[in-house]
């Protein structure tokens, strides 16, 4: 086997396969070479070549994300580390584990002119959970070998991002056939989730609480939460508020939140605000249910999670430190249902929603709107859904999810910055298929995700392209000042040469006829990975949007 001579660079390599660190992106350089010299020759290691760091960061998150454990990134120096951080920071806010390994000239190299140098140093500081500045040189060894242990472990514990910067003299490309360094043998720290053995006094206020909301943001399928989540609906005083990136489903569960309450008035939000507030997963899209909440607080408000205490409704009076399926399993002994007309009366509310929808969809002219309503009713069973952000994440708010579809978006952030290459990171570790919606303005900013050839033949892209950034016509604000254009950013350009550029197969349709057409067919198998361009006409998406509104009430 083959190995830099470089004893950090065999110590990083070493330590990362020690702790099952399987998956490694590398974007090419000089001065991170020890580094690919020595991921590149391990059998235990998968490696990847990215040229974009922005895109392999967030090809890097994709795999994370499906694998739950944590992939690395390699970067040379300079500024190519800096490009790394749409994804350290997304990965920071969505719990997913991430190791950036930077590549860095000698300390004595730093400000005094020497090329390609920046301060790499803690660059990351306010989105990392561990930096790890690494030291050349023998004397040096166990104090690296610890801080290169601790960031990868934390990223492991911690579901979070880590950075460990190496600092590497010339020259780079020597290579030798043995390690000259201590075997590394991991050496596992714990971190125990918070068992509050109090929980009396919790299930009391439960027990009291006539109108309780649990409310789920993004979360990983999770069967035995679904089956304790299953248990409690059966609770007439319960509501149960879900997502599609929640990955959560029950008839009883109020999946579409905007479509509920976005016309309701003070009294009726009266009448909906809860006594007692359970929150659990990640980021919340629902700008509604913010902004009721807050407004309506209840007298109690537990947000149950591992790691994040987020106090997003502005009156959290409990953090329980657990993941949510270990809280209820302690939890649900306590409490008892309790008679109540809540959860009834707002499930016969969200009933007539949904038979204004139908109505609605009937007759509703061809706009993003139809186009998500074809799309998201084809999809094929026990696939995944990975989503952009801006409108296409908030369209797809206001549909029933297939419960056998895993939903997937980039929400710690919200940017739409690495949309493509998540999905594609995503759709090359998952057994499944994986389709992956997105808009125009997304789609064109990451394009350099296509420039990578770990697509797999069945990965799926839907683009929206109604010539623009459309959810600028539909938020109130834009359009009431002189300077839309520069929100919108309209254009004229369409998928169809970068797809030819990166061998994806191009498809098109501009009517209804042709994307039902074209939609027969596109999720079968094929030699190549597949792009269907929706042009949709930007001059009505908006009072589309707004009629449909206007309609459910």
């Amino acid at each position: 086997m083959l190995y830099s001579q470089k004893e950090l660079s065999q110590l990083i390599v070493e330590s990362c396969v020690a702790y099952n660190v399987e998956h490694i992106i590398i974007s090419p350089g000089s001065r991170n070479a020890p580094l690919t010299i020595g991921f590149t020759n391990h059998p235990n290691i998968k490696t990847y070549s990215i040229v974009d760091e922005r895109c392999a960061a967030f090809f890097a998150l994709g795999i994370a994300q499906q694998t739950r454990m944590p992939v690395a990134v390699v970067c040379t120096s300079g500024s190519a580390l800096l490009n790394y951080y749409p994804a350290f920071a997304e990965a920071f806010y969505s719990n997913i584990p991430l190791i950036v390994i930077s590549a860095d000239r000698p300390k004595e190299l730093i400000d005094i002119g020497d090329g390609q140098t920046i301060r790499q140093e803690n660059v990351f500081e306010n989105h990392s959970l561990f930096n790890a500045n690494l030291r050349h040189g023998k004397a040096f060894e166990q104090e690296n070998e610890k801080l290169i242990s601790e960031a990868i472990q934390l990223a492991i514990l911690k579901s979070g991002p880590t950075h460990i910067n190496v600092p590497f003299d010339e020259p780079l490309y020597e290579t030798c056939n043995s390690l000259s360094i201590n075997n590394v043998e991991a050496k596992f720290m714990t971190i125990e989730e918070e068992i509050d053995f109090n929980l009396e006094e919790f299930s009391n206020i439960w027990n009291q609480s006539a109108q309780k909301i649990i409310l789920i943001g993004a979360n990983y399928p999770d069967e035995l939460l679904q089956q304790q989540l299953n248990e409690l609906v059966h609770d007439s005083s319960v509501l149960v508020f879900t997502e599609n990136t929640s990955n959560l489903h029950h008839p009883k569960f109020i999946n579409c939140i905007d479509k509920l309450i976005f016309s309701l008035q003070d009294v009726d939000f009266e009448q909906l605000k809860p006594d007692l507030l359970v929150t659990l997963g990640g980021m919340i899209v629902s700008k509604k249910i913010k902004q009721f909440l807050r407004k309506y607080q209840p007298k109690n408000h537990w947000h149950i999670n591992s790691d994040n205490c987020l106090d997003t409704y502005h009156c959290l009076t409990h953090h329980f430190k657990m993941s949510g399926s270990l809280f209820f399993e302690q939890f649900i002994n306590l409490i008892k249902p309790i008679e109540s007309k809540y959860q009834k009366h707002w499930l016969t509310i969200k009933e007539e929603r949904n038979s204004k929808h139908k109505q609605f969809v009937k007759d509703v002219a061809f706009s993003d709107f139809e186009v998500f309503d074809a799309v998201l009713n084809i999809l094929p069973n026990a696939s995944q859904l990975q989503l952009s952000n801006s409108s296409v994440i908030r369209y797809a708010q206001l549909y029933d999810n297939n419960p056998s579809i895993k939903v997937f978006c980039n929400r710690g952030t919200s940017g739409i910055d690495g949309s493509t290459s998540t999905a594609i990171g995503a759709a090359s570790i998952s057994k499944e298929q994986t389709i992956f919606i997105t808009g125009d303005i997304s789609f064109f900013y990451d394009s350099n995700a296509l420039w990578n050839r770990y697509i797999p033949k069945n990965f799926r892209i839907i683009l929206l392209n109604n010539g623009g950034g459309g959810i600028f016509k539909i938020l109130p604000g834009p359009k009431k000042t002189n300077a839309l254009d520069y929100f919108e950013t309209k254009h004229h350009l369409n998928a169809e040469h970068l797809c030819k550029m990166y061998q994806l197969a191009y498809y098109k349709a501009s009517t209804k006829e042709e994307l039902f057409r074209q939609l027969d067919t596109f999720f079968e198998a094929s030699e190549q990975p597949k792009l269907l361009e929706i042009g949709t006409p930007n001059a009505i998406n908006d009072q589309v949007l707004k009629n449909y509104f206007n309609a459910i009430k």
